[in-house]
């Protein structure tokens, strides 16, 4: 598929992606019960990776993410030549899924982009729990890597791909349901720009973490993977030219 047509997946996947997901938060800050928007909002980013993965059917290496195309360019899966128009699409989908999703919640009396939970990570006293930069930092960088080496584990061969969706869908519930309580849960720097551009002021201040520590989480992620990648394939050329015998 041409590099503007998988331009445009990665673009619609990521809108569609931040939308439904921050939408479990944005739109759910009336209800009484604050316990459901704790759980809508890890199920919504999972259900909503499911099936922009099944949509897409990997047109675009079902990405959707800019932390897991430098995990996969890093692993060597993925043409460096590419990274930045990806990176570019996803951002751009991103910041149109949180428009409509503000243009949505305006429906409701007395919303307001700088009071509402609009799905916006923060850190300190925009926490949801007040945990410090450090915590945040270090919540982000782990499960960015967590969640970036099983998406490249779960390409690997066939028969993973064959249930990639589900399984990539699932760690992704996981991990929000971890960072949730610390940074609102993230993992994926568009779609933390998404809402904080929207938002500005702290949003914007703080919207360097949850660059850095994905991307970094992502660069180890990579790493691992292609280092395993390259132990593997030196010992089934050992065990071939062994007849097996290793």
């Amino acid at each position: 598929m041409k590099l503007g047509m998988r331009l445009m997946v990665e673009c619609a996947g990521t809108g569609w992606l931040v939308f439904a997901g921050c939408a479990g938060t944005a739109l759910n800050t009336g209800l009484p019960s604050p316990e459901w928007s704790l759980s809508a909002a890890p199920l919504a980013f999972g259900l909503a990776l499911v099936v922009a993965n099944l949509a897409a059917a990997r047109a675009a290496s079902a990405h959707f993410n800019p932390a897991v195309t430098i995990g996969y360019a890093v692993a060597r899966r993925f043409p460096v030549r590419d990274i930045v128009p990806y990176l570019a699409a996803q951002t751009l989908g991103a910041i149109a899924g949180a428009a409509l999703l503000a243009w949505i919640a305006g429906g409701r009396p007395g919303f307001s982009l700088t009071l509402s939970e609009f799905g916006v990570n923060g850190y300190g006293v925009h926490s949801p729990s007040d945990y410090a930069w450090s915590s945040a930092f270090a919540t982000e960088l782990a499960m960015s890597f967590a969640f970036v080496s099983t998406h490249l584990v779960m390409s690997c061969t066939a028969g993973r791909r064959k249930v990639a969706a589900l399984a990539t869908g699932a760690a992704f519930t996981t991990v929000y349901l971890v960072t949730g309580p610390v940074t609102g849960g993230a993992i994926n720097p568009a779609r933390s720009a998404g809402p904080a551009l929207l938002v500005g002021g702290w949003a914007l201040d703080q919207l360097w973490l949850f660059w850095a520590a994905p991307m970094l989480g992502a660069l180890g992620a990579g790493v691992c993977h292609a280092s395993f990648a390259a132990r593997a394939g030196r010992l089934r050329s050992i065990a071939a030219e062994s007849g097996g015998q290793v």
